[in-house]
């Protein structure tokens, strides 16, 4: 007999539909999996035995076989188990078949018959509901992440057992309820306050700026600086994650297997920092069965690489694609996977090797040389890329022991988003949403200079010998401090601060 199981699969972040043809024909017993299948699914044909027999049901002692549609892509993962075993039993009779083309099934089989978690449910159940289907069934403890998609009931299931009662109709699952307006309320409080940062109040502006622009960030400083510290609390003061930015993000913490401690949705703008002995691979994305980087996880949110020099240089240069692109592509012989990495790079670095070249208290020993080596670890074109540059001062007693009361995150977040919001409705007719992501065509419309401004840029261009692209970094800038202070034109104080966070422009 033959029966037929819709599936889903990801490619990249985004799922697809797949059929699961089982055919059970008479002959000596064997059991093959054909469709491009890689390892981890021809080992499905064990763990599919084994829990259908320790469930109470018959194994068919006849030639099975298994055919994954379209047969033109490679399948991976272990989703397939749950409904290959109900395509076998369908084919026995055990289970109607039709009733299961209408729900698409995911999940891994354990020898007892349990249903074990999988990832990328949520892409799945996208798919499935804008192909019209009926409903997903997904394991129990995916439940939560598939039910955020509107419009598509979930099915959650903790064994084999469960599914075919629910489909010969001797039990009822109740579709997953999901009430997204409470998974962001109870996303907290802000947990790192800048109000806990003594002193550094040239950092947090210029953090503001960054956060209000999207523009990325690099901190130089001494160790003990708080450069870390600064850090940590650079996505409380960003916007809050919208719905379309969260379902976006955790598409992709639902592919790499990151969803444990998310209750359902990614609510939180994510705050990655990889140490630097990370590979190339592990920054950018890739594998043997390819998964997202670093990049790709600090989507919609917050790249932090401390120790910035430390990294090995492939690792650095591969970031010039996500930081200008905002996406990746991960390109094998058979096909390419395109991940999104929109984020704001926030990197730290001492000002020398020893540490203490702008330290008062300490005596630096460096030479001009070793100085000038340990920072050409970071590419120009690198550097280019990077908007802000703030030196970070070592701070005194007296700030450190001070009782003065510091600003809190919200009230700086509440500025960042009445920048936004000027920013959205400048480039709502043109695309994009941030001044850092402005193009020429943009810059030319929206970042025009009045005498005084152009004589002063023209000076600090030609003193400073800045590229092109820095010139342009420097006018997103001023147009970033310009709409946090609510001017519509651009004035010779703003141009004069963005000129100021360019530091590592002007040598040593």
């Amino acid at each position: 007999m033959l029966s037929k199981i819709v599936s889903g699969a990801v490619v990249g972040i985004d799922g697809y539909l797949m059929e699961v043809e089982v055919d059970i024909a008479r002959g000596l017993p064997a059991f093959t999996t054909v469709g491009l299948p890689e390892v981890s699914v021809r080992e499905s044909r064990e763990r599919v035995k084994a829990a259908i027999t320790n469930c109470g049901y018959r194994f068919p002692d006849d030639r099975i076989t298994v055919n994954l549609a379209p047969a033109h892509i490679k399948k991976g993962g272990t989703g397939f188990d749950l409904p290959i075993a109900l395509g076998i039993l369908a084919a026995t009779g055990v289970g109607p078949d039709e009733g299961m083309r209408h729900i698409l099934i995911i999940g891994e089989l354990a020898l007892d018959g349990r249903v074990k978690p999988v990832n990328g449910c949520l892409p799945m159940a996208i798919a499935a509901r804008d192909a019209g289907y009926g409903g997903i069934m997904v394991p129990f403890d995916n439940r939560r992440e598939a039910s955020v998609v509107k419009d598509i009931p979930v099915y959650p299931v903790k064994n084999l057992a469960d599914a075919v009662d629910f489909f010969i109709g001797a039990q009822e699952i109740l579709p997953e309820p999901c009430d997204v307006d409470h998974l962001f309320d109870i996303q907290g409080e802000i947990a790192d306050d800048f109000a806990e940062v003594a002193g550094q109040s040239h950092v947090k502006r210029a953090m503001e700026i960054a956060a209000a622009g999207g523009h990325n960030l690099i901190m130089i400083g001494p160790p003990g600086s708080g450069k870390t510290m600064l850090a940590k609390r650079f996505a409380g003061i960003m916007p809050a994650i919208t719905f379309e930015e969260a379902i976006e993000t955790t598409k992709i913490f639902s592919v790499a297997g990151l969803m444990n401690g998310h209750p359902g949705l990614v609510t939180k703008r994510p705050f990655r920092a990889p140490h630097h002995t990370i590979s190339d691979a592990g920054m950018i994305g890739g594998g043997a069965n390819p998964k997202p980087g670093e990049v790709s996880l600090a989507h919609n949110g917050v790249l932090f690489l401390d120790e910035l020099p430390e990294f090995k240089k492939p690792v650095l240069e591969v970031l010039r694609q996500p930081l200008e692109g905002h996406e990746v592509t991960i390109s094998r012989a058979a096909s390419a996977i395109t991940y999104p990495s929109r984020f704001i790079l926030i990197g730290a670095l001492n000002p020398c090797p020893c540490g203490y070249y702008t330290d008062p208290h300490h005596h630096c020993t460096c030479s001009a040389a070793q100085i000038q080596k340990y920072r050409q670890k970071i590419s120009g074109p690198l550097l280019d890329r990077i908007d802000i540059h703030i030196e970070v001062p070592r701070l005194s007693y007296q700030e450190l022991a001070g009782d003065r009361s510091e600003e809190r995150s919200l009230s700086i977040r509440e500025r960042v988003m009445a920048a936004r919001s000027r920013q959205i409705e400048r480039f709502q007719a043109s695309g994009g949403y941030m001044n850092a992501q402005m193009q020429n065509r943009h810059i030319k419309t929206f970042c025009q200079v009045n005498p005084d401004s152009a004589a002063l840029l023209e000076s600090a261009v030609e003193r400073l010998g800045l590229s092109a692209r820095a010139y342009h970094r420097i006018l997103k800038i001023a147009r970033t401090i310009a709409d946090l202070a609510g001017d519509d034109s651009l004035g010779t104080a703003h141009i004069a601060e963005a000129i100021q966070y360019r530091s590592l422009d002007r040598g040593l």
